[in-house]
């Protein structure tokens, strides 16, 4: 089924986006191994100055995937409004992530593994964000390029 809705502005659409990344809870999070075995994970995320902040155990795959750096695709939302970043990620103890954003993890989403050792923070900077609805949001989905908006 498609839409007869017209075409978001990009300026809307990025306003959208930065409305999921402040509220939405969930996300999934691609990785691959360095032999090329993907990994799909749903993950609770924050978003702490222009970064993703999540949190997984150090021996799960993802953080595996991410030691000491790696790249990460994230994606938020359903198949009729995806949200979709890709960007740097990397691998944060607790002992060393700010305490403004472990206190913003913690207040969002309700838990604080800053001192659990099996777990470690994982954060991404996005580099590129595509966001659209329907065909008629493809021609102008890319909304960030090289880690800048692009409006």
């Amino acid at each position: 089924m498609t839409t007869t809705e017209p075409a978001r502005t990009r300026e809307q659409r990025k306003q959208d986006v930065l409305d999921r990344l402040a509220k939405d809870d969930d996300l999934w999070v691609a990785t691959a191994s360095p032999d090329g075995e993907p990994c799909l994970v749903p993950l609770s995320f924050v978003w702490d100055r222009d970064t993703l902040l999540m949190c997984t155990r150090r021996t799960n795959p993802t953080a595996r995937n991410l030691t000491p750096a790696g790249e990460a695709r994230v994606s938020l939302g359903h198949t009729r409004d995806v949200v979709l970043i890709e960007g740097a990620a990397e691998p944060v103890e607790g002992t060393e992530l700010a305490t403004e954003s472990a206190d913003a993890f913690t207040a969002k989403l309700g838990w604080d593994p800053r001192d659990r050792k099996p777990w470690v923070y994982l954060r991404v900077t996005p580099r590129t964000v595509k966001a659209w609805r329907e065909e008629n949001e493809l021609a102008e989905r890319d909304l960030m390029r090289d880690g800048d908006w692009l409006v």
